[in-house]
């Protein structure tokens, strides 16, 4: 028992410093992008509800930006393939959206999504309106009901919707305590076939597949859960640099304490953008604008573009 500990120790020590030296030597590539555009189809997402909004739809909001996005990357970037989950007004299940990014090997995965939140109800008075009332007496031994009627005067409301305050562009990545999931989506147990992955090392490697269900395995699967937390947090930030470049609100980089399905089952780095609050009017009118849409596009191609040129150039240290 005491040797097997040891040899499994050997081999997790030997396949780290093995996966560490060829990654310094040579960058992952960043060859295949995932773009989501969250919601479609009898999924709306959120609506435009205050007074006087849009009464836009997230699902469409998303998918603008989306295809933009899309246009923007392959022109930018033609050497990527890039690929949209959905380019139409369908609804797809989280589960679907994880299984395309994994099926065709995404190496990053970006989320487009709209935010909102609680909206408070106001009041107003539109009018008057005379309404009768009773007062109810009791006269007499045996309390004879005597009911007499009487007028008065009260006002009318309206109730609406108070638009949010609140406006600008989050970031979003996985939750540190949901590494658990990402490591089934590592492992391949989400629906999909166990006991290979592809190792970041290059085509020639002879480590280019490792069985995951094993001691060692899983720890492997561990670092690379923690890597792809990493690189989530990189592009990330990179994303709110560029947004707030553009003179618009950047509220930073977040970890959502519920869980995110599509950030957490996808084999890869994942981030999800809540472009604006759809609750919001400044931000409602900017993503329903061709000006504000391809803003964003741009804004998060920059930043992929820096993310790509950062992990393609990472050099061995020189030895002295």
């Amino acid at each position: 028992m005491q040797k097997t500990g040891i040899a499994v120790v050997k081999l997790l020590f030997f396949l780290c410093s093995l996966l560490s030296e060829t990654q310094a030597q040579q960058g992952k590539k960043l060859r295949t992008i995932i773009v989501d555009a969250g919601h479609g189809g009898s999924d709306a997402g959120a609506v435009g509800q205050y007074e006087n909004s849009l009464r836009s739809k997230e699902k469409d909001i998303t998918l603008e930006i989306s295809l933009k996005l899309v246009a923007e990357l392959k022109k930018q970037l033609p050497q990527v393939n890039v690929i949209p989950t959905r380019s139409e007004d369908v609804f797809q299940d989280p589960r679907e959206k994880a299984k395309i990014a994994n099926e065709n090997k995404g190496d990053l995965f970006l989320c487009i999504h709209a935010d909102s939140g609680p909206l408070k109800t106001g009041r107003r008075q539109t009018g008057t309106r005379t309404v009768t009332r009773y007062k109810v007496t009791y006269k007499g031994k045996k309390k004879k009901k005597i009911t007499t009627p009487y007028t008065v005067v009260e006002p009318v409301y309206e109730y609406y919707k108070l638009p949010l305050t609140r406006n600008g562009t989050s970031v979003w990545i996985f939750a540190a305590h949901k590494t658990s999931d990402k490591l089934k989506a590592i492992m391949k147990e989400e629906g999909q076939a166990e006991g290979e992955f592809e190792l970041e090392m290059g085509a020639d490697s002879s480590y280019s597949s490792f069985d995951f269900n094993t001691p060692e395995g899983r720890a492997i699967a561990q670092i690379y859960a923690k890597r792809y937390q990493e690189k989530s947090d990189r592009i990330a930030t990179m994303i709110n640099e560029e947004v707030e470049d553009t003179g618009r609100p950047a509220l930073g980089v977040n970890q959502r304490q519920k869980g995110i399905w599509v950030l957490q089952a996808t084999n890869m780095p994942a981030i999800l953008i809540e472009t604006g609050f759809i609750n919001n009017p400044e931000d409602e009118r900017y993503l329903n604008s061709e000006k504000g849409q391809q803003e964003l596009a741009e804004a998060i191609t920059r930043a992929v573009i820096r993310y790509k040129t950062q992990i393609e150039n990472v050099q061995a240290p020189s030895s002295k």
